[in-house]
């Protein structure tokens, strides 16, 4: 009996110390109610692990760009319409004068950069178009009133100007010509009127175009979230340079799905710099419409490849019409640039300074040929 006693207590202290090394070392490997119901959560060893480096370097970027970018808010007035029968002294006898005969006020907001320490801002036309009073709010929580310098609404770029004592805090431009898809980006901006909200994501595209957003569309496509309010903010890179200007979203209900699309610095850069010096943006035009070449029209007019353009229409009087260019020509060069899309086409003519001669070389009737074509000024355009 005293054996069995024996064996029977060092099977219980053998038992207890293995249920201490485990509950000690390994307590996942027990069941909830043997811990008193506890969850166990998983945490770094080091809270320097590779999350907090990545966050560092997203985090000074974001400290860098976020006091350039601002908060607009504008107010349009609206007048209501008059009612003719306002002028018939019986009709104000038996219904009296409307209520609503005046003036209301439309606001909006957006967001735009500061791109210069005296004052100047880049946002898009969108956000400026036909607004009365515009105000903005700084990242440091000062506010001025700004003017409209110039828009161009063709690549939905503005410039506007407040005045503030002191050097402004202005972003850094960086090379959105060097980005590359898969890049990490920083979205800034004021969606919703919420105030400077930072979102990240990739460059998921560039060049976009064909959208029907603007007339020269060469976009950055991002899936960082922008969002109503953020038009006009900074798209900036890992070292918080700037490379885009929010514009627009693909999104049937208004909120963000992940499609945006941002302007290339580089491009509202330029617009900017013409709007600034002239008070507008000079382009080249020829007076033609023009079709991209399928496959099934490069057969039927017996070309080897899609490379070019169709000319659809010509306009009376236009450069042109004066160069001999005829419907059914197909334009393949202007000056040096191959011509090899719509698009591309368009924006090598508008890159062109008005009354330069060029050369361009198009096929008539399945033969080359080559001719001088005077560069005219782009007429104004409509807002889209």
């Amino acid at each position: 009996m005293r054996k069995h006693w024996l064996l029977f207590t060092q099977t219980v202290t053998i038992a207890l110390a293995l249920l201490f090394i485990v509950h000690t070392l390994k307590p996942e490997l027990l069941p909830n109610a043997a811990r008193g119901g506890v969850v166990t959560l998983y945490e770094s060893i080091t809270p320097d692990g590779i999350g907090k480096s990545a966050g560092t370097g997203l985090s000074l970027a974001a400290k860098k760009a976020m006091p350039a970018v601002v908060n607009i808010y504008t107010s349009t007035i609206i007048k209501a319409p008059a009612n003719p029968f306002m002028d018939d002294p019986r009709f104000r006898f038996f219904f009296g004068d409307p209520e609503n005969d005046e003036p209301q006020n439309s606001s909006s907001l957006g967001s735009g950069v500061i791109v210069s320490p005296d004052g100047y801002i880049l946002t898009n036309h969108h956000v400026v178009e036909a607004a009365d009073q515009i105000e903005v709010a700084l990242a440091d929580g000062r506010k001025a009133k700004a003017h409209v310098i110039g828009s161009d609404p063709e690549t939905d770029v503005a410039v506007i100007k407040i005045e503030l004592p002191g050097k402004l805090p202005a972003i850094t431009f960086g090379h959105p010509e060097q980005a590359q898809v898969g890049d990490l980006v920083l979205a800034i901006g004021n969606p919703f009127g919420f105030g400077q909200t930072v979102t990240m994501g990739i460059i998921s595209a560039l060049k976009r175009d064909h959208l029907g957003l603007s007339t020269f569309e060469n976009f950055i496509q991002t899936d960082a979230a922008i969002n109503q309010g953020n038009s006009g903010g900074a798209l900036v890179d890992v070292n918080g340079n700037l490379i885009g200007i929010n514009s627009a979203i693909y999104s049937p209900n208004g909120g963000s799905l992940g499609i945006g699309f941002a302007i290339p610095a580089n491009t509202a850069k330029n617009t900017m710099e013409q709007i600034i010096k002239q008070g507008s943006v000079t382009r080249g035009w020829i007076g033609a419409a023009v079709q991209e070449l399928t496959p099934e029209l490069a057969d039927s007019f017996k070309l080897g490849d899609t490379k070019g353009v169709l000319i659809t229409e010509i306009i009376r009087n236009s450069p042109a019409e004066m160069a001999g260019i005829k419907r059914g020509d197909i334009l393949i060069k202007i000056g040096d640039q191959p011509v090899e899309s719509w698009s591309g086409m368009l924006e090598s003519v508008a890159s062109l300074p008005p009354g330069k001669i060029v050369m361009i070389k198009l096929m008539r009737d399945g033969a080359p040929m080559s001719l001088q074509l005077k560069i005219g000024k782009r007429p104004k355009q409509k807002s889209q």
